[in-house]
């Protein structure tokens, strides 16, 4: 059996010799090092006293230099990553020039700035007893000047590549900004900043020019390694050499270690592991031992209910809601306790920034927003106790089930005990207690979602905020988490917000929905009052509706598109309106019908589609808009329908109805 290769283009003749000019340009240095060593010595010139002693110092001062770099360095990089300032093009420019100054130059600056007669040096001698220079703290300065931007770019890089979705979902869950850092930043950009570090300790460890510079070459005082080779080179050179390979095996150490990482790509094991299809939401097997968990059944389901109801206080507190929103969106919106509202709209419309208006994280738009008797405008977005579940879900990555669900908990000081408890309850409540210790990389979608619902409802929000929490998610899983949904939100003592492009959801979740158009609210009704009469002609689209806007006259409908529509309702003459036809309204025909019905059309077949049981038919007509029919397959294989067939359509004048805008 004859294996398939894999073909590759050949690189151009004037490309490919440069390129390995440059390879050689670089690689024989290296190999004069390794070639001029004196194997049989090597031993000996590293085990002499001064490189012991240069070789503790070095390691010494560049830990220190790591140390303070890591201190200030980090702090730096996060600002530079997540934060809008004037002026942030100089300091970034700061940051880059050690890299680019010559080190010599960097040492002169350093003594104009920290020396015995530098801008500082005085008032550090004279204030603290602080002399840098002729020091081994002015080596540690020196090495923490040229080697601190190596962490800030690496790091910086990884914060970039950080959605900031996961920080957002942490704040919403109560947990302050230094704890958002520190439990969820710092984990995720871990690889950036381990890369970082380990290329800012070589780079310490390498400085020469900065160090001789400003804090001499005193043995055991500031005579590093690199120092120390400058001084063996004077008239030891084999024992420079030897001393040279060991530096190298160290930077070469570290290169192989990190093993390309350093531009530090952060840690996002979702997309690592992809969960298999098969258990997508197979149920928990059956417990038969110690330890082993079930989806609960109605009884376990009911009991933990009612204990993390009281655990919570969702059973007795509830949380009607009001707010006024300005900028982008323009509403207002009262609610009360335990009611759920559905979000629609085209893209664009501000579903998203509402959401983000009422956790105080976007400056699109401003939320005065009251949460029972409590005004929560002023507080910041980890005091309002909003919760959001963005659409991903935004489970930490390096967390598992349990310690996300126990996330908000903790960030709100309730024991660890306590916390993984109650988030233990949520988690079976929402049928995925037996998955508590997995991470998020080994969850499938529906699984995902659940997990993030718990984590939301654990955290004792008085107000729960959806994005298109199930968008992600196959037809049957969608199902079923719909329903677990459903279920839970019943007793949820707050209002929830959930922003939706399925009409099943809007209708079977939602008590209220609303309809935002450019901000702005179009409608605010019940799901079956949105559904009679949608004032949007994309909500009515939504529902799987024709819509077509126009302006009443005596005889019917002008349409905005051209044509005219008979209806059977009166609206005041010059109203704008908009026409509601079902799909089954729509009657399909392969001749001109007669009868009774007055809007008749000719038109073509654009598409078919199935939708359930039935076919919904896509007719153009240059005499009126696009129109939806819906006809059993039975009808369309008697009429012969295919794309590109000629039809008639017609619609009774009874069967339309208006909707004033």
């Amino acid at each position: 059996m004859s294996r398939l290769r894999t073909r590759t283009t050949r690189p151009p003749v004037a490309l490919a010799l440069p390129a390995l000019l440059a390879v050689a340009f670089l690689l024989m240095p290296l190999i004069g090092i390794l070639v001029r060593t004196p194997w049989g010595d090597l031993g000996e010139h590293l085990g002499s006293p001064g490189v012991v002693e240069a070789l503790k110092l070095s390691l010494v001062v560049s830990l220190w230099a790591l140390a303070l770099s890591l201190l200030l360095g980090v702090p730096l990089a996060w600002l530079l990553a997540r934060v809008e300032f004037k002026g942030k093009a100089l300091v970034r420019s700061l940051v880059l020039l050690p890299m680019v100054l010559p080190p010599t130059v960097g040492g002169v600056a350093l003594l104009l700035g920290f020396g015995r007669r530098g801008l500082l040096g005085p008032w550090l001698e004279d204030s603290f007893g602080i002399t840098l220079p002729f020091h081994t703290s002015g080596a540690v300065v020196a090495a923490t000047f040229v080697a601190m931007p190596f962490l800030v770019i690496s790091l910086e890089g990884a914060l970039g590549g950080l959605r900031q979705s996961y920080e957002e979902t942490a704040a919403s869950l109560g947990a302050s900004p230094v704890r958002v850092f520190f439990t969820v930043t710092l984990p995720m950009v871990a690889p950036g900043l381990v890369a970082g570090a380990a290329l800012t300790w070589a780079r310490a460890l390498g400085e020469f020019g900065a160090t001789i510079t400003f804090a001499g070459n005193l043995p055991g005082t500031t005579q590093t390694l690199p120092l120390q080779v400058y001084l063996l080179l004077q008239d030891q050179h084999e024992a420079a050499t030897s001393v040279s390979l060991l530096l190298l095996a160290i930077a070469m150490a570290v290169l192989i270690a990190l093993r390309g990482r350093w531009t530090g790509t952060p840690i996002d094991r979702g997309a690592v592991t992809a969960p298999r299809p098969a258990a997508e939401e197979a149920p928990a097997p059956a417990a038969t031992g110690p330890g082993a968990e079930t989806y609960p059944d109605a009884k376990t389901d009911t009991e933990t209910e009612m204990r993390t109801g009281t655990e919570t206080g969702t059973g007795t507190e509830h949380w009607p809601l009001h707010a006024t929103v300005t900028g982008f969106n323009r509403l207002t919106l009262r609610a009360e306790p335990g009611t759920t509202i559905a979000v629609v709209g085209e893209n664009g419309a501000g579903k998203t920034t509402l959401l983000r208006a009422l956790l105080g994280l976007t400056p699109r738009a401003y939320a005065e927003l009251r949460l029972g008797d409590a005004d929560v405008t002023a507080l910041p977005p980890h005091k309002r106790q909003v919760a959001w579940v963005p659409q991903d879900g935004a489970l930490f990555p390096h967390l598992n089930a349990l310690a996300n669900t126990a996330y908000g908990l903790r960030a709100r000081r309730v024991p660890r005990s306590d916390a993984r408890r109650e988030a233990q309850g949520w988690l079976d409540r929402l049928g995925v207690g037996h998955l508590a210790h997995r991470k998020p990389s080994q969850l499938s979608g529906g699984q995902a979602q659940r997990v993030a619902l718990a984590r939301a409802l654990a955290a004792r929000p008085r107000l729960l905020l959806l994005d298109e929490p199930l968008a992600a998610l196959d037809q049957t899983t969608r199902a079923r988490v719909r329903h677990t949904l459903r279920t839970h939100l019943a007793g949820f003592g707050g209002v929830c917000l959930i922003v939706t492009h399925d009409p099943v959801e809007a209708v079977s979740l939602a008590d209220r929905v609303l309809v935002l158009a450019d901000g702005r609210a179009l409608q605010d009704a019940p799901p079956a009052e949105v559904s009679r009469h949608p004032r949007s002609p994309w909500v009515a689209r939504m529902l799987g509706r024709n819509a077509w806007p126009g302006i009443a006259s005596a005889d019917g409908l002008a349409l905005a598109g051209g044509g005219r529509l008979v209806v059977a309702e009166a609206l005041p003459e010059g109203a704008q309106a908009l026409a509601i036809i079902a799909p089954e309204a729509v009657s399909v025909h392969r001749d001109r019908p007669g009868g009774s019905p007055r809007n008749v059309w000719p038109g073509t077949v654009r598409e078919i589609t199935a939708v359930g049981s039935r076919l919904r038919v896509l007719i153009g007509s240059a005499e009126a808009p696009d129109l939806v029919a819906e006809i059993t397959p039975d009808a369309a294989a008697e009429l012969g329908l295919a794309d590109g067939s000629e039809v008639w359509t017609s619609v009774k004048a009874t069967e339309v109805t208006l909707v004033g805008l």
